[in-house]
């Protein structure tokens, strides 16, 4: 028996039953989604120790220097 996976069928398998499930059982209208962002280690390493000198979270930290690059961005256009 071979353990490779055969990704050319695109048919849903038959063991997967959907014949209880509910249309849009967990849709929210106006939901927002937060991304997770991940940093690199030093980078981040970086940015805590600001946050720690600063007396200030760190997510507070990393979006108020974004939010300076957005602005030197919007600037320079």
């Amino acid at each position: 028996m071979s353990s490779q996976i055969d990704d050319t069928n695109d048919e849903m398998p038959a063991e997967i039953d959907f014949s209880g499930a509910q249309r849009g059982k967990f849709f929210r209208e106006g939901a927002v989604l937060r991304l997770p962002v991940y940093l690199d280690a030093e980078v981040q390493s970086y940015l805590t120790a600001r946050a720690d000198a600063k007396g200030v979270p760190f997510d507070r930290l990393v979006n108020d220097l974004l939010k300076k690059d957005i602005e030197l961005i919007e600037a320079a256009r």
